[in-house]
């Protein structure tokens, strides 16, 4: 099976030792993405709203990359570091879809790398 490694000006560099994206075969893995604005690194956080919309144009940045949309999107994992901001994640996360939408969990977890509030990764097929 081949491997080729996504990476794109248009979302944020990785801050760790990952790529952004890795698409084997038919298949693309994509690194859980927060806040930070490409090529500034500033973080996009004066509301959760901000916040999320910032997490799903990194997506859609590294999608594009690999010539694919949210319609190719088939599994999500959403991280955020508080249950109570679920509603508002998930009503901006609807707005990237057209209604055919993929598997996901969501999960609280104690910390989010840069103190994010959430933290989105998905896996995507051509």
């Amino acid at each position: 099976m081949s491997k080729q490694v996504i990476n794109t000006s248009n979302a944020p560099a990785p801050i760790g030792p990952y790529n952004q994206a890795v698409k084997a075969g038919n298949l693309l893995f994509i690194s859980g993405q927060v806040a930070l604005k490409p090529g500034t690194g500033d973080f996009a956080n004066a509301s959760i709203q901000e916040e999320a919309h910032q997490v799903m144009e990194n997506l859609h940045s590294i999608l594009v990359e690999a010539g694919m949309t949210f319609n190719n999107v088939v599994k999500t994992t959403i991280f955020l570091s508080d249950m109570n901001l679920f509603a508002e994640v998930n009503e901006i996360y609807a707005t990237y879809f057209e209604g055919n939408f993929p598997a996901r969990e969501t999960v609280a977890v104690k910390g989010l790398p840069k103190n994010a509030n959430v933290e989105i990764s998905m896996i995507a097929s051509d």
